[in-house]
């Protein structure tokens, strides 16, 4: 190697290996390396750096199927990772955009979550974002109208899947990436669909960045710093964030409380309803969106159950509670299912699944449940059941209203039937005549929510 590459070799290495040292406890580097220019040299520098680090390193390759030479380029970065000595995984995935989908969001969505298929605990993605990049990224989050979480813009160290996600190169600039690249004689691919200016980022870095640059030659490490200042604002917001929705927080799972949340100011509101979302891993909701939260369903009438709903997230509200959740899947409340018992009934359409589980002195009686079949239904209209332990039958409909079932789950409650007979009504009711007496051997269902929020709903309290 010359005394040139050696020295900028050196220069970068240095840089980088603060940013290591910064990052918590990691069992390996995870390097995302497409081949391009910065991850070739953000790959080199790993393996340079190999003696100052006890983690294991590795490397990934997402191949998105989207250019004729893809499986090319997934050859090639196994020959340059062989040359390393580092090992190479190459996961593809399905980037193809869907109806009113951007090619680099679906692209971005699909390569991400192809990485967080591999991550491990104690994992750390490392990714060749540059100062360039952040510069880009600030500059398409203020013509999005972004809010100061958007302006801060890709933080250097964020959790990712069951590890982390780190950015070591964000204090380095593309010119020294590439002189980096120049002076090691390194190779690398480069991808044609870069250089298309119908590509927002790409007409961005293409047309206005240069432009930017003449007039203004550090503007890059300008943006960066204030990106720098958004994501400290952001942090403070979300400290806020954190304390409120300690207060506001409904009896339910992924519910807030309207009474509580109408005593906020409405920066306040906004603040605390965009942390609470982030916290289900929901998409965030536009200022448009905000304002028709407070005016369509925070000063709904309370008998109503109004719903406002953007592309991967629905926030209902159902008497006093506000519920977030994803988009339910269409059901079909015709359909019946057989259940053996013996292993998790997945239920796509209710948003989770039946488990049970064998107890004693209460649930289902477990005779009952061996002499005839057992399936499950849903609510069609006219079921009736009296809840064990009640003087009266009444229909299942004012039964799940005085259980405060919200009305959108109502026709989505696993009904189960021994035989021809209702016998529990999800994890709500058992139905008189099927409950287990004290001395006898049960089974207790469990009706989860999983698919509904990350974290499920809840019936209970």
């Amino acid at each position: 190697m010359s005394s040139r590459a050696e020295g900028a070799g050196v220069v970068v290495s240095d840089r980088v290996f603060p940013a290591l040292e910064r990052l918590p406890g990691v069992r390996r580097y995870l390097v995302a390396f497409s081949g391009g220019l910065d991850s070739t040299v953000l790959l080199h520098i790993m393996a340079e750096l190999r003696p100052r680090y006890a983690a294991e390193l590795c490397a990934v390759h997402v191949n998105h199927g989207l250019q004729s030479a893809a499986a090319d380029w997934a050859l090639q970065c196994r020959a340059a990772c062989e040359a390393l000595g580092i090992p190479l995984h190459v996961i593809t995935v399905e980037a193809r955009p869907g109806p009113g989908d951007s090619p680099e969001a679906a692209a971005r969505r699909a390569r991400y979550n192809g990485l967080r298929a591999l991550m491990e605990e104690g994992d750390c993605l490392l990714t060749a974002h540059h100062q360039d990049d952040q510069a880009e990224t600030v500059l398409l989050q203020l013509l999005r109208g972004s809010g100061v979480a958007g302006l801060a813009a890709m933080p250097p160290c964020a959790p990712f899947a069951a590890g982390w996600h780190a950015r070591p190169l964000l204090g380095l600039t593309r010119a020294e990436l590439k002189a980096c690249a120049e002076a090691r004689d390194l190779h690398w691919i480069e991808d044609p669909s870069n250089f298309d200016t119908g590509l927002r980022r790409n007409f961005v870095r293409h047309e206005i960045m240069p432009r930017l640059r003449q007039q203004w030659p550090a503007f890059a490490r300008t943006l960066s710093r204030s990106a720098a200042h958004n994501a400290e604002t952001a942090r403070l917001l979300d400290e806020i964030g954190a304390e409120d929705l300690a207060m506001v927080a409904g009896p339910r799972t992924a519910t807030l409380s309207i009474d509580a949340l109408m005593q906020l100011s409405p920066e306040r509101l906004n603040n605390v309803v965009r942390y609470w979302l982030r916290t289900l891993e929901l998409p965030l909701p536009t200022t448009a969106h905000l304002v028709r939260l407070h005016e369509d369903i925070l000063k709904a009438a309370q008998d109503s159950a109004p719903l406002l709903a953007w592309p991967g997230a629905e926030v209902r509200r159902y008497r006093s509670l506000l519920y977030a959740m994803w988009p339910l899947p269409p059901h079909d409340p015709e359909q019946v299912v057989p259940w053996d018992l013996a292993a998790p009934l997945d239920l796509p359409t209710c948003g989770g699944s039946l488990v049970a589980r064998h107890v004693a002195g209460h649930g289902i009686k477990r005779v009952l449940l061996k002499e005839r079949p057992v399936t499950v239904h849903f609510r069609r209209g006219g079921e009736r059941c009296r809840p064990a332990g009640r003087g009266h039958t009444h229909e299942l409909r004012k039964l799940l209203q005085e259980s405060a079932v919200p009305p959108w789950l109502r026709e989505r409650v696993p009904l189960l039937y021994i035989g021809d007979e209702l016998a529990a009504v999800g994890d709500l009711f058992i139905c008189e005549g099927f409950q287990a007496g004290a001395d006898e051997a049960g089974v207790e269902i469990e009706w989860s929510f999983r698919a509904l929020t990350p974290e499920g709903i809840s019936l209970d309290g």
